[in-house]
């Protein structure tokens, strides 16, 4: 694989980048210390699948900074036309956009949002959930045609802060498992010793799969 496509993966440290952005100048990971970040990726400016996914994730935007996490949203184009997009928006749809928007090619190359077999010059809608230490935690790709979920980003997330402070997984659906409803699941035993005890110290259906009720 051509290097410049390498994408960074799980548990890799985020590319640094120093950037232009419609809110000045981003000097990423340095300017955004202690807190989560989920940098997205557009095709372009002006296009309708991501006009409708900014005025969404604006709508919740401060859901998302409740829980101490940032929106950085990029795209291949130059800054004045992002500039004239957060303006179109605010002027069609009501909606002013207070998260950055940067700009800047080395970000598509630094972290592989360019898929020459989808399209030789847009970037792909890329998702990567950022951890406060600056480590990739989890990366979602969607086709060029399709759009995100402002839920499932939330939801995913929150799972990953409840594993990093608990040290615990979640369920499908956590908080509304069919069957555990907001339980957590422990991580599975690793010695005999372990799956005895796991058993009499945990709720459980079976020996590897315990489950634990967090605040």
């Amino acid at each position: 694989m051509d290097q410049q496509f390498r994408m960074p993966l799980i548990g890799d440290q985020a590319p640094e980048f120093k950037a232009q952005s419609t809110q000045g100048m981003i000097n990423f990971p340095e300017d955004y210390k202690w807190k989560r970040v989920v940098l997205f990726s557009h095709p372009a400016d002006f296009t309708p699948v991501c006009t409708t996914e900014f005025i969404w994730f604006q709508d919740h935007y401060q859901d998302f900074k409740k829980i101490n996490t940032e929106l950085l949203w990029y795209s291949i184009d130059w800054i004045h036309s992002h500039i004239e997009w957060l303006k179109n928006i605010e002027k069609n749809f009501w909606i002013k956009i207070e998260f950055p928007l940067l700009a800047g090619s080395q970000i598509a190359y630094l972290y592989g949002m360019l898929h020459p077999n989808a399209d030789n010059s847009a970037t792909v809608r890329a998702v990567f959930v950022i951890n406060p230490e600056g480590k990739i935690s989890a990366i979602m790709y969607y086709p060029l045609s399709n759009w995100r979920s402002v839920e499932e980003v939330l939801r995913l997330v929150k799972a990953l802060q409840t594993t990093a402070t608990h040290k615990r997984a979640t369920p499908e659906n956590r908080p509304n498992n069919k069957l555990f409803g907001d339980k957590v699941i422990v991580p599975p035993a690793s010695t005999m010793k372990d799956s005895q005890e796991y058993p009499e110290k945990y709720e459980h259906k079976d020996w590897y799969l315990c489950l634990d009720k967090i605040s």
